[in-house]
């Protein structure tokens, strides 16, 4: 009953069922023969997916917002063609999404972290392409790692093809993550692919449900942050059992391995379903103030402590994200010049991942998004945890002004960035070296 109280009044859902896919059984140098087995085997393997979802929904009542598939790294399944740009594997991709139904499907991805392959440049260089063409695809690039260290080198090129994907369409940005760290099993988007170490095939789910843990919090008013973080933790327990509940029935019924559930507190614009609201419930004034990330810190940590407690197999990102678009909190901190994007940036140390769906003016230079790029890199290798980056400039626009993305992206003011140029640093290239702590063997 608490489970169902929770669905119909505190904004309660699954936020995805995501299949993860290998394709590395359909390299082929030929891409067209690639691009039909790649077709081929998603629209095989996911063909029940959306049923299975919306048959779990009806059975136990438990709204799944979003049904999407991840996939095997194009990069490394596209290098064996030898093609000149990769735009004809993101439409196929495109196309066997439309054709199971689901919402998005992720993997047109590069991880570069430590270096160029062939099949990474021309992966990169197709992604402004490849999203124009396509309208479910997300892209995603990793540039650093704590083992590696940071290819400074994919930074730099990655704040150009944000600029480009500017001059085309700046809502392709949204489908667009440049990460630290990424993890094989992230269920959520626009960051998610299959990675190699995962089984053929995988059924990932990701909890959310912020409206739920800022209700519970309500009832501890005044009480010591000890009862806060014990809170939280139950409330985290509950709503992840749900999650293991869902993922180990839709495994089941499709035939595939269940994989992880993903713990994050994902927002929405929706009112009472915003992580910002649960910072200032702890007793913040406005999420932003001096405290914010102390009382993320606490918040992340009680998520996770109790999901581990619900779940035997945790993964992807899990935690607290923080978009500025997708969370009705934010926006209204962000608007009123409370939250800013160097207290974003200190809070990203602490959650789940980074700078997300951050809109900037459209005149920022390709440096500075490659600086902003830069920084959450160092903080995710540094501190052994995923960070990434998905930022908005759109043009001709600056702050005071806003722009819609309608959804579950809801809409973003523009946020000030810094004017002085980062542009002589970016372009020094090479790589940043890796930690001291990283030398673990």
């Amino acid at each position: 009953m608490e489970t169902v109280n929770m669905i119909d009044n505190e904004n309660l859902d699954l936020r995805t069922t995501t299949m993860g896919i290998s394709l590395l059984d359909c390299i082929d140098s030929y891409s067209d023969k690639a691009c039909q087995k790649i077709y081929d085997k998603i629209t095989t393997k996911a063909e029940k997916l959306v049923k299975v979802a919306k048959d779990l929904e009806t059975e136990y009542g438990i709204p799944i917002a979003n049904k999407r598939i991840t996939v095997t790294p194009i990069s490394l399944i596209a290098a064996a063609s030898g093609d000149s740009d990769y735009v004809k594997y993101a439409v196929t991709l495109d196309k066997a999404a439309k054709a199971v139904g689901v919402d998005l499907i992720g993997g047109f991805s590069a991880l570069v972290h430590k270096g160029y392959q062939n099949g990474d440049r021309v992966l990169i260089k197709s992604i402004p392409e490849a999203l124009k063409a396509t309208e479910r695809v997300c892209s995603s690039v990793n540039v650093g790692s704590t083992r590696s260290g940071i290819n400074m080198d994919a930074v730099k090129e990655m704040g150009q093809i944000v600029i480009e994907n500017e001059k085309i369409n700046p809502l392709n940005n949204g489908n667009l993550v440049i990460f630290c760290n990424a993890v094989e099993d992230n269920p959520f988007m626009a960051g998610g692919f299959h990675g190699v170490g995962e089984s053929d095939v995988a059924l990932n789910v990701g909890v959310s449900g912020p409206g739920v843990v800022k209700k519970a919090l309500e009832k501890v008013k005044g009480e010591s942050m000890d009862v806060v973080a014990e809170t939280i933790k139950q409330t985290a327990f509950k709503v992840t059992r749900m999650g293991q509940l869902v993922g180990q029935e839709a495994s089941k019924r499709l035939g595939v391995d269940f994989g992880i559930v993903d713990l994050s507190l994902a927002p929405t614009p929706a009112q009472g379903d915003s992580v910002a609201n649960i910072l200032e419930e702890i007793g913040l004034e406005s999420v932003g103030t001096h405290g914010t990330t102390a009382a993320l810190a606490m918040l992340n940590d009680a998520v996770k402590k109790g999901g581990i407690m619900a779940c035997s197999h945790v993964g992807g990102l899990s935690g607290a994200f923080i978009p500025e678009s997708e969370d009705a909190g934010m926006i209204a901190a962000a608007e009123k010049g409370i939250l800013t994007v160097d207290k974003l940036e200190a809070m990203t140390a602490v959650c789940s991942v980074g700078l997300d769906m951050i809109a900037v003016p459209g005149d920022t230079p390709a440096e500075t998004i490659s600086a902003m790029i830069a920084d959450e890199a160092a903080i995710g290798m540094i501190n052994n945890k995923t960070t990434a980056v998905r930022v908005i400039p759109v043009p001709g626009k600056g702050v005071g002004d806003s722009i819609e993305f309608g959804g579950l992206f809801g809409y973003a003011p523009i946020m000030p960035v810094h004017k002085e140029s980062s542009a002589a640093m970016i372009n020094r290239g090479g790589r940043i070296p890796a930690p001291v702590h990283s030398f673990k063997n």
